[in-house]
């Protein structure tokens, strides 16, 4: 019972999760931003090969 309360009281303080918990947090972040971007300019894209596909004979 001791070996089991020492192992749960190790995991508790153990930091080596944070880490990657700070990675997900930033990629999930990039990927907002990258989704922003792609909503945003996706209307002018658009409209752009609307405009070119009208001008091709």
């Amino acid at each position: 019972m001791q070996k089991l309360l020492t192992r749960i009281t190790d995991l508790l303080h153990d930091d080596k999760g944070v880490s990657s918990i700070e990675y997900a947090l930033l990629g999930i972040l990039i990927a907002v931003a990258i989704l922003g971007g792609v909503l945003t300019l996706s209307d002018a894209v658009k409209s752009t090969y609307q405009l070119i596909a009208a001008r091709m004979p």
